[in-house]
């Protein structure tokens, strides 16, 4: 037995681990919901099933259990492993059931795996109080024959259609060789610390679990429910499904930096560093909170939700961009539910938000990394908020000239607005030249395409999915004249549509590129009067990143030295090549503009400046006395920039400018 200050480990014989008449195990609120499959039941049944035909000396390891001692010290509180030994029992039961009137002496050994001495109604293992009934009901065989409901229902018929009475002794001799190390903590121990090294094993925890076991694991247990009851359950039943993109979004939104969906637990991370210290007294407001943003996060999810009618549109309009925005509308939405804004202003906020991603996709630009610098800018009120979308939102000029040639992006919802058609689930997006005209197709009922020239044809091609040569038309009709030529169109269907915009067309007697080119040059003006940009002077940002958006960028190419074109610091230009310079020069500025601030920052982080040169490495002399050490990673310098620069408060002041393989990369 190998023992620590805190935890205790021993290699101990699974089934008399769990026999031991002591042995009640309870599965604590935080833990996850059992979720193995019929495949990993499938694969531990022929592990069973290859170690019962070993000699005596061969055992199967099934990992480490980690529990600690419940406050009443009579109960083991699952930590990790829950989701294995749930299925032994599972297993276990099915065996019991399976021999219990044909051998009641192995039936005896197999009940003492599956209920408590003192009482046989009761199971050894105490799942969650939200599936406790469904596991109960099948260990102690009181399902019945009706239709299967849970994960231990399917898992259990499983071992019982593939248990039978003849093969019992073969695999309870293989249960009876289950080993594994039973980790203990004691009070003083980092019950989370632990649960996440040993989490590697086994399927891996999802951010929001993660996030779940960290706020209830150092709880009592009554805490845990009352948490769980008021807090929790809500969360879960606002969000659903997208219970990980609300903790990513909310982050966002607080933090005012992107968060990374991916990788290894970043969203976890993040909440972590935003919320180091979990205690009752603080849970209690954080949690409101939580769940008070939850809510909101269930309407943007389901707009029908929402009771004001334009207020409902205006998020109908948002999910077309994706959940993306979700992390301003967030905060916009609470806002104004919290009167802090008033109503126009929300509205105001989502009419920026939807110009900004349908012009930024007009002009084929990224909408990565924007949302979390419109949240920072949303903190200094609503002018900064207007002059960040007006620097990152695409002119007029650039949107108009793009109209006349490109394939309409989201065609559906840019048509219903221009149109006025709130619902556009009983519409079609009509090409009126169609996009592959058939030969007999005319667009003046005397030519037909076959005659058309060839430029002519390429021509009405390319125009074919622009924005001029689309309408919304009734699915009816537009099953009724699909392929048609335009004078057809006209009359068997155009001039029946209850869209006014499509009913109009009956004005234009003949269609071909010219009609095409002015009607698009009279829904531009419109498309552009509905997704405003802010009216302000400024110009487009030139690309330009937010200092605390910038990430180090992967990899260069053999001689390639530009990461950056230029920085632009509070109004400066800089010609700063990379993250190393960029790294330098702020610390260097830092030190000279604001001494104070740079050596608050480096205490609190230790370094990078130094009063001494205290090891080997590359060094910057700062003065005759203070030293700016060089040798970092460039991540590492990238984030003290950004640090530096936040802390002081000039962040918002900073830019960089990729060069050209800076952003292809």
């Amino acid at each position: 037995m190998a023992t620590a200050t805190n935890v205790e480990a021993t290699a101990v014989n699974t089934i008399e681990w769990l026999s031991a008449p002591a042995t009640t195990i309870v599965v604590p609120v935080y833990q996850r919901q059992y979720r193995w499959d019929i495949g990993g039941c499938e694969r531990l049944l022929a592990d069973i099933r290859a170690v019962a035909h070993e000699d005596d000396t061969h055992r199967h390891f099934i990992g480490s259990i980690l529990s600690a001692q419940d406050a009443s010290e009579t109960d083991l509180i699952l930590i990790d492993g829950q989701q294995r030994i749930t299925t032994l029992m599972l297993l276990v039961a099915a065996l019991h059931h399976a021999v219990r009137d044909a051998d009641p002496t192995m039936a005896a050994e197999l009940e003492r795996v599956l209920v408590r001495a003192d009482d046989t109604s009761r199971t050894k293992l105490r799942p969650h109080h939200a599936w406790a009934e469904y596991y109960e009901s099948v260990i102690l065989d009181r399902r019945g024959d009706e239709e299967r409901e849970s994960r231990f229902d399917d898992n259990y018929a499983f071992f019982r259609s593939q248990v039978h009475a003849d093969e019992a002794p073969r695999i309870w001799r293989g249960l009876q060789k289950i080993e594994h190390v039973s980790i203990t903590l004691s009070a003083n121990a980092n019950a989370q610390q632990i649960f996440e090294s040993l989490n590697s094993t086994g399927e891996p925890l999802r951010d929001h679990e993660l996030i779940h076991n960290y706020i209830l694991m150092g709880l009592s247990h009554a805490e845990q429910l009352d948490v769980e009851e008021r807090f929790w359950l809500p969360i879960e039943r606002h969000t659903g499904e997208a219970i990980g993109a609300f903790w990513r979004h909310y982050l966002v939104m607080t933090t005012g930096r992107e968060v990374a969906a991916n990788g290894e637990h970043g969203v976890y991370s993040a909440f972590r560093h935003s919320f180091p210290r979990v205690n009752v007294e603080r849970l209690q407001a954080d949690a409101e909170t939580w769940r008070h943003y939850a809510e909101i996060y269930g309407i943007l999810l389901d707009p029908t939700l929402e009771k004001d009618a334009e207020l409902r549109r205006q998020l109908e309009h948002i999910n077309t961009f994706g959940k993306a925005a979700y992390p301003l509308a967030m905060t916009a939405y609470s806002e104004h539910a919290r009167g802090l804004i008033s109503r126009n202003e929300l509205l105001e906020t989502l009419e920026w938000t939807q110009a900004l991603y349908l012009r930024r996709a007009l002009v084929n630009l990224p909408t990565e990394r924007l949302i979390a610098r419109l949240c920072r800018a949303r903190t200094a009120g609503r002018d900064a908020l207007m002059r960040a979308f007006a620097r990152i939102t695409p002119s007029d000029e650039r949107v108009s000239a793009v109209l006349k040639y490109i394939e309409l992006p989201h065609a559906a919802y840019v048509l219903g607005r221009l149109e006025g058609v709130d619902d556009t689930s009983a519409f079609d997006v009509e090409h009126i030249v169609p996009v592959a005209p058939g030969e007999a197709w005319s667009g003046d009922g005397s030519r037909t395409w076959s005659e058309y020239s060839e430029d002519e044809q390429n021509s009405h091609r390319t125009l074919a999915p622009t924005l001029g040569n689309l309408t919304l038309l009734e699915q009816s009709l537009a099953e009724r004249v699909f392929g048609a030529s335009y004078p057809d169109k006209l009359t068997d269907a155009y001039a029946r549509s209850a869209v006014a915009a499509t009913k109009q067309l009956f004005e234009t007697p003949a269609w071909g590129t010219a009609a095409i080119s002015q009607r698009t040059a009279r829904l531009s003006a419109e498309l552009l009067r509905i997704w405003a940009r802010p009216t302000l002077p400024e110009i487009d940002d030139d690309g330009l990143t937010p200092v605390l958006d910038a990430v180090r960028r992967r990899g260069w190419p053999a001689g390639w030295d530009r990461e950056f074109d230029y920085v632009e610091y509070r109004g400066e230009h800089w010609e700063t090549k990379d993250v190393r310079a960029l790294f330098n020069r702020v610390f260097r500025r830092a030190w000279t503009d604001d001494r104070p601030a740079a050596i608050a920052y480096c205490t609190k982080h230790g370094g990078p400046i130094y009063n001494e040169m205290a090891w080997k490495g590359q060094w910057d002399a700062l003065d005759d006395e203070n030293f700016l050490y060089m040798g970092w990673d460039s991540n590492y310098m990238m984030s003290a920039a950004q640090g530096m620069l936040e802390e002081s408060g000039i962040a918002a002041e900073v830019f960089v400018k990729y060069s050209y393989i800076g952003n292809v990369m």
